[in-house]
């Protein structure tokens, strides 16, 4: 039972997907893709984060699917998507290219989600056409550009030299996680969520961190060691809105605030006070809410209105 990939039940239980299927990247990587909701509703693309996986986004699965086609994928080996040699933001940006182009019809507009590292991915992919003709608009949730090593607070010391090369080794650990015990939820939540954050809330998060591959989660720590997007923010020419945890300690607010000034059109930016990284499963009625509203706000078809064709409003 330690290695249950998710929780079986609850809030953060995933729902069964309408349907599934496997995208094949431009490398070859095979990515896989959960659809929810009815078809021909208003899309929703969800990209999680380092260690995750579509279990991630249950919350917001189970609350949007209602009427919204959501549409959910694990990141290359992470979740059900098989393990690739490939590490890179150019990947990423593959995989979530592959993903809208499978997904969307041609011209059809979705509101894409990206958590953490499904930030990044949004970021790495912001001039890919797939990006440019799909994102009506963006919601970004605990996430950041660069500098994210020397700015994290994992370590409860002075900002300098010796923070970051003690916070370099503990993120890029190639130790496996183990069995998720009360030391482990205990350790996970210090790092990644605020203190106030419910036991359902820290077990659904450690059943799924602790279900990434320790190969894996080592590959992508040094993807985001040396991380270096902000050209890519400055390439989202959509409407983004932002949420981040003042108690976040791997993505703390300096970064959102520095994307909130570099995006060419920020709408919003909310810091949840006391919150940590977890930002969709601490917040889970706020972060759906903020993607339900984007819809509501950008797609015309979740306003009644007749969808134009990217070439008829370029």
């Amino acid at each position: 039972m330690s290695r249950l990939l998710h929780v079986a039940d609850g809030p953060y239980a995933p729902p069964v997907p309408a349907r599934e299927l496997t995208v094949t990247a431009a490398d070859g990587a095979r990515i896989h893709v959960e659809v929810h909701g009815p078809e021909g509703a208003p899309a929703v693309v969800l990209a999680h984060g380092w260690c995750c996986s579509t279990a991630f986004w249950a919350a917001q699965i189970r609350e949007l699917a209602a009427d919204h086609r959501v549409i959910a994928y694990d990141q290359r080996g992470h979740g059900r998507s098989p393990a690739n040699p490939a590490y890179g933001t150019e990947p990423l940006a593959d995989d979530l290219e592959a993903v809208l182009d499978a997904t969307l019809a041609p011209g059809e507009r979705a509101v894409i989600a990206g958590h953490s590292m499904g930030g990044m991915t949004l970021m790495a992919a912001a001039g890919r056409p797939a990006v440019r003709e799909h994102a009506a608009a963006v919601l970004l949730c605990s996430t950041g550009s660069a500098r994210l090593v020397a700015s994290a607070t994992v370590l409860p010391m002075r900002a300098g030299r010796v923070r970051t090369w003690l916070t370099r080794r503990i993120l890029g650990s190639r130790a496996p996680l183990g069995p998720v015990t009360p030391l482990a939820r205990r350790i996970l939540k210090y790092g990644t969520m605020g203190p106030g954050s419910g036991p359902d809330m820290v077990e659904a998060c450690a059943r799924i961190v602790h279900a990434c591959p320790s190969r894996v989660r080592h590959g992508w720590s040094q993807v985001l060691d040396l991380l270096d997007l902000d050209h890519g923010v400055r390439e989202l020419r959509m409407p983004v809105e932002i949420v981040v945890g003042t108690a976040d300690r791997l993505t703390p607010p300096v970064q959102a605030r520095a994307l909130a000034a570099a995006l060419p059109d920020c709408v919003g930016l909310t810091e949840l006070p006391g919150l940590g990284h977890m930002t969709p499963v601490e917040a889970p009625d706020l972060v759906s809410g903020k993607i339900r509203a984007l819809a509501a706000t950008y797609i015309p078809s979740a306003r009644g209105e007749r969808a134009v064709p990217v070439e008829e409003s370029a």
